[in-house]
């Protein structure tokens, strides 16, 4: 029941803490990577530059997780709290409801400046001109795809491989989001990090698709992961945000400008008209949808531990 129990810790830490506002690990090894960054990619051309430089960046923090877990080991206290600090220190599930609500919040206001400059902190895209359906498609969508990133994959990633298995998860989606563009600058020296980050994704981004069908309108996200995951130009946002869109009834997708470009993206969810328009609704309804998802999820879990033991 450790695994139960540090989950938990972790959820509560971060709900009764919130993301940490100084010192926080990420931010630090965010520094370390752009330094190394500069150092290895000197050539444009060179995938095993980003390969030895994601190793550089990666293997040593997962040597000391290594050492982490073996300390956790003690004892089922010791565990415990090892554990949850460290899975704590991984997952954004407060901090991605507060990002949603800073933009929900204005929204229902009227104050579309507000709202704008709120969910620019959370999107790439370009939101100076961004209508407020356009904003809550954006912060919805953020939402959907954010859920998996930031809490269901570092919770699947610890209880598959410990304390270890959340740090390269961890490591590595911070990377990705880092050096994963497709520019000519990262285009080849980001490849291994986008890579490995789709790979570490591939499954508890659809675990993560059906538990949103499965506490949300079930038939409808079936139907839409089925029809719209592969059109998507993510393998792994794809399933995530269709089956999202589909179980609050909400289309999204559609036309959006990314560093002064038009992109044309697939629609998700039901067709417009089908579906409702997105709204600071539909912001709470995701919201919503991601709460439920993780109650799945603890009691999943809560489950596989408790029959394991019993075998």
């Amino acid at each position: 029941m450790s695994i139960v129990a540090a989950v938990l810790l972790a959820l509560v830490l971060d709900r009764l803490l919130g993301e940490p506002k100084r010192f926080h690990p990420l931010v630090g090894f965010g520094a370390i990577a752009a330094n190394i960054e500069k150092r290895f990619n000197r050539s444009q051309k060179s995938r095993l530059a980003g390969v030895l430089a994601w190793l550089w960046a990666v293997l040593p923090w997962i040597a000391v997780a290594t050492v982490i877990q073996q300390l956790a080991h003690t004892g089922p206290v010791v565990e415990i709290l090892l554990g949850g600090f460290m899975l704590y220190l991984a997952i954004g599930w407060q901090s991605l409801l507060q990002h949603a609500l800073a933009i929900a919040e204005p929204l229902e206001g009227s104050d579309i400046d507000a709202a704008r400059n709120a969910v620019g902190m959370i999107v790439s895209r370009d939101t100076s001109e961004l209508d407020e359906t356009a904003v809550a498609s954006a912060a919805t969508e953020s939402i959907l795809e954010n859920g998996a990133d930031a809490i269901f994959s570092a919770i699947f990633w610890f209880c598959l491989l410990g304390i270890p298995g959340v740090v390269l998860y961890r490591l590595s989606n911070t990377l990705d989001a880092m050096w994963g563009y497709k520019n000519e600058r990262f285009l080849c020296f980001g490849w291994a990090a986008a890579c490995l980050d789709d790979v570490l994704n591939y499954i508890p981004a659809r675990l993560t698709a059906l538990s949103y069908a499965l506490v949300g309108k079930t038939r409808i996200a079936l139907r839409c992961w089925q029809a719209q995951a592969t059109t998507w130009k993510s393998p792994n946002a794809g399933p995530v945000m269709a089956a999202g869109a589909g179980a609050i009834n909400v289309s999204l997708g559609g036309a959006a400008i990314y560093h002064g470009q038009l992109q044309q993206r697939p629609q998700l969810g039901p067709a417009p008209g089908q579906g409702e328009q997105p709204s600071a609704k539909a912001i709470r309804a995701a919201c919503s949808l991601v709460n439920r998802a993780l109650l799945l999820w603890a009691f999943v879990i809560t489950l596989i531990v408790i029959g394991g033991q019993l075998q």
